[in-house]
């Protein structure tokens, strides 16, 4: 089949290095690849029947690349790895030796050096990471262009596990509501550095290389620098006591922040991706994806809820004894139904209606370029934009806060 394939593709205009080096598996759909502008350098693998190529995208300048159902716009630059069932929208750029797993959505122009590895990470445009960074489960946001962008140093890491062996540990980076505008501050997170999630950051944070980031950070506009840890006693392994309330509450605003981001791509980012087969595949992969990562955050948290009904681990001192003796697992079922009977409330309905419209104004119908354009609108129309996905963030806080009643959130 590869030979068969790669004359086809050499027909469409895909440049191929060293032709004979190169696999396309027979599940790869042809129509699928763009054609125009492609180069595809020695040593790649292609794989998968959702797989879709843009136009002028390069793969495998700095070592041999596996892609394996990824959707990949127009002058993405994958430099080498492997790239499983993630969406990478138009000039996103990733150096050599990167692992990016399922679940993940780079936006546009979004970079990230060498050695990184991402799993089900959502990075808006701009975003840059640095090289020797792990950086699984979180979404980040904040900055204006590839000058003023949210960065995360080199050897950095997300900590997304937990002595408990749970991962209802999502970090959000910014939000959704403001981040899609494109006119926040950049978060900057030095590197040597970690989170240990859940966690939120607030925009215009800037982390000191060596932090490692164990509180949320709410206040914007801050330096957060190194705290020297107190020597501990060597004593018995223990697994952990935590806040129920804090991870609960971090896991639902997490899913709620998604959920908003989703209304975004529906509502407003269609429009541009009409114009080629192409673009349509993608964005149908991002919605895709974005419903895999709200059912990947469903079932951690659902997860967490059965290992806490096991009483397997301490509280901390600020979960009241009442919870003691609360089966949390009986809560899971209620929370899934919260999610998956979400619908919009008249509010949104109304504040999202309204926003389309002066939204629709301001539409470059010629280029029809989703960062040019975000960028262009009034900050009165942003700020109208924010506050509709804003309700929809706070909706289903309401409705998940009333689904598990004891915890108070």
């Amino acid at each position: 089949m590869s030979k068969e394939a790669i004359e086809i593709l050499k027909r469409k205009g895909v440049t191929f290095l060293h032709p004979d080096s190169v696999y396309i598996g027979a599940e790869v759909v042809l129509e699928n690849f763009a054609g125009e502008g492609v180069v595809i350098f020695p040593h790649c693998r292609i794989m998968g029947d959702r797989t879709v190529i843009g136009p002028f995208v390069e793969l495998g300048r700095e070592g041999p690349v596996t892609i394996e159902n990824c959707r990949v716009g127009r002058g993405v630059k994958l430099r080498g790895g492997y790239f499983r069932e993630s969406v990478f929208l138009p000039g996103v750029e990733i150096g050599g030796c990167a692992q990016v797993r399922e679940g993940c959505i780079l936006e546009e122009q979004a970079r990230c050096a060498h050695s990184v590895g991402l799993k089900q990470t959502i990075l808006f445009p701009f975003v840059t990471l640095g090289s020797l960074i792990n950086f699984c489960d979180c979404l980040m946001a904040g900055g204006t262009d590839r000058e003023n962008h949210s960065e995360v140093g080199s050897s950095y890491i997300h900590f997304n596990f937990t002595p408990r062996g749970d991962k209802a540990t999502p970090s959000l980076i910014g939000d959704v509501p403001r981040g899609v505008m494109l006119r926040e501050k950049p978060i900057f997170l030095g590197g040597q550095g970690g989170i240990v999630g859940p966690l939120r950051i607030e925009y215009g944070v800037v982390v000191a290389a060596g932090t490692i980031l164990r509180r949320d950070v709410l206040e914007q506009n801050v330096k957060i620098l190194p705290v020297r840890q107190p020597t501990s006693q060597f004593g018995k392994t223990s697994r952990g006591t935590y806040s129920l309330e804090r991870i609960f509450a971090k896991n639902v605003n997490y899913i709620a922040n998604l959920f908003a981001l989703k209304f975004w791509y529906r509502y407003v980012r269609e429009p541009f991706f009409l114009k080629s087969s192409y673009d349509r595949i993608l964005f149908n992969g991002a919605l895709e994806t974005l419903e895999g990562a709200i059912e990947e955050r469903k079932k951690r948290l659902r997860d967490f809820l059965f290992l806490v009904s096991k009483r397997e681990v301490g509280y901390s001192e600020s979960v009241v004894s009442p919870l003691d003796s609360t089966d949390f697992s009986a809560y899971a079922d209620k929370i899934d139904k919260v999610f998956s009977d979400f619908h919009e409330s008249e509010e949104m309905i109304v504040l999202k209606e309204e926003f389309l419209h002066v939204f629709s104004d301001h539409l470059n119908k010629d280029k029809m370029d989703y960062v040019t354009t975000i960028k262009s609108i009034p900050f009165s129309v942003a700020q109208l934009g924010t506050q509709w996905l804003k309700t929809v963030v706070d909706g289903l806080w309401h409705l998940a806060s009333k689904a598990v009643p004891v915890l108070n959130l």
